[in-house]
C-alpha cells in the first residue's frame, strides 16, 4: 500500500471525516485530501499527530494493512465458544477448493497417524500441551510452505 491509501484506510477505520481530522490537526480538509491522494505528504509532526489520532504507532500508520488489522481484530474477538461453531474447512474451501475435496483423494489416516506421532513427540520433549503442540506444527508447516514458495 502507499502512504496516501494508508492514511485514507486508517481514517476510515476510526470513522472520522476529513473535516474532523483537519480540524483536530489545524489544517484544511483539502490538505487531508492531498495527503490521502499522495499529492503531498504530511510532515513528521503531522504524521505523529495522525498516528495518535488513529490510535496507531507511526510505523503502523506508514505500513497500515487494513486486511491484517481486520484479521487481528477477529482473532482478538474470537473465543472458544464461537470458534467451535465455525467449520473452518468449509470457510477456507471457498477460497481454496481443494479443502472441500481432498478427503476423497488422500489417505487421511496415514497422514493423521504421522501428525499424531509428531504431536506426542513435541509434548514429551518440550512439555507442550496438545494445543501448543498443534500450533507449533501448524507454524512449522506454514514456514515450510512459505520458504518453498519463494
Amino acid at each position: 500500500m502507499n502512504l496516501g491509501n494508508n492514511l485514507f484506510q486508517s481514517r476510515k477505520k476510526t470513522g472520522l471525516s476529513q473535516e474532523t481530522v483537519a480540524e483536530k490537526l489545524g489544517v484544511s480538509r483539502q490538505t487531508i485530501s492531498k495527503w490521502e491522494t499522495d499529492e503531498t505528504v504530511p510532515d513528521i509532526y503531522q504524521a505523529k499527530k495522525l498516528a495518535k489520532l488513529y490510535k496507531l504507532s507511526l510505523d503502523e500508520l506508514i505500513e497500515f494493512d487494513v486486511d491484517l488489522k481486520e484479521i487481528e481484530q477477529v482473532i482478538k474477538n474470537t473465543n472458544e465458544e464461537k470458534e467451535e461453531k465455525i467449520n473452518w474447512t468449509n470457510a477456507w474451501s471457498k477460497k481454496y477448493p481443494i479443502l472441500a475435496k481432498y478427503q476423497k483423494q488422500v489417505n487421511i489416516e496415514e497422514y493423521a497417524s504421522k501428525i499424531r506421532e509428531m504431536l506426542i513427540k513435541l509434548q514429551k520433549e518440550y512439555d507442550f500441551n496438545t494445543l501448543e503442540s498443534m500450533l507449533v506444527l501448524k507454524d512449522i508447516l506454514y514456514h515450510e510452505w512459505k520458504d518453498k514458495k519463494q
